[in-house]
């Protein structure tokens, strides 16, 4: 039999996504899948190391892996007219952006770039995706960008919304926000690619066609939200965008990656390849 690890990030919306392939729902014609669970930054530098075989990635880190991955056309998570959130413990103008301290969760993570496509003049700081509300609250940084659950949550702590950078990317193109994707190694070979690529499919599928089970596994995931707030933030996340990107959200892969390159934030053209 053989063995595929699939790595993912541990919250709701891709523990949704996975349920059936983790819960033996579909049928993996002889395949045997193993999850490993880490936050998204870990997992854009292991797949830098071609460690994984399919993993989640950011789509900013698709610029430095796209030698030895492949976009699998099934995943995505795409902010339709709604994405990271750069949040403050006051009301904070575009402008007054600039020259602050912000807390990030990752240098290759697409919340990043966007950011620095939106306002390129600011101090950085690393942050665990999970503690950038801490540090806000705290005073330790002007301004945190947040993803994954706090994206919900930052009002629970009187925190004010400063930019949707999801809305702001729309406004400016037109297109979704591509914020995470799923990669599969080349070197594994058409056949079994395709083989891989269908049961992620099917997975996805099975999940939106049995949204209360998927959703009862994903609450594990859900870090304290209550049901109907992770069951908004899975919905976000995962859609019909999630089962194909579709000829828009190809666009706007490439187009994000394209502005990224135009404005000198990735130091080379990026060539984007999908799974057909």
């Amino acid at each position: 039999m053989t063995t595929i690890h699939v790595a993912h990030s541990p919250d709701s919306d891709d523990a949704f996504m996975f349920y059936a392939l983790a819960s033996g729902k579909i049928d993996t014609e002889g395949l045997s899948y193993v999850h490993q669970l880490q936050d998204i930054e870990t997992l854009n530098q292991r797949a830098l190391r071609g460690e994984l075989e399919v993993t989640a990635v950011s789509i900013h880190a698709y610029a430095y892996l796209s030698d030895k991955y492949a976009l699998l056309p099934h995943g995505a998570s795409m902010g339709d007219r709604y994405g990271p959130r750069l949040v403050a413990r006051t009301q904070m103008s575009r402008d007054q952006l600039r020259g602050k301290k912000i807390a990030i969760p990752g240098m290759l993570t697409s919340a990043y770039l966007a950011l620095r496509l939106f306002e390129p003049d600011f101090e950085p700081v690393v942050v665990p995706f999970d503690q950038i509300e801490d540090v806000v609250v705290a005073g330790d940084v002007d301004v945190g960008l947040l993803i994954h659950e706090g994206q919900l949550t930052y009002g629970d702590r009187d925190l004010h919304l400063v930019q949707d950078l999801g809305e702001w990317w729309f406004a400016e193109t037109g297109l979704p926000l591509p914020l995470g994707g799923n990669v599969v190694r080349k070197d594994l070979g058409g056949d079994l690619i395709a083989k891989i690529s269908r049961h992620l499919h099917d997975s996805i599928a099975y999940s939106l066609q049995h949204r209360t089970a998927a959703l009862d596994h994903s609450m594990q995931y859900a870090r304290g939200l209550e049901r109907e707030r992770a069951d908004t933030f899975v919905g976000m996340y995962v859609n019909a965008w999630t089962l194909d990107y579709g000829d828009r959200g190809r666009q706007a892969v490439r187009q994000f990656l394209q502005r990224g390159v135009e404005r000198g934030l990735i130091d080379h053209p990026v060539s984007v390849e999908f799974v057909d």
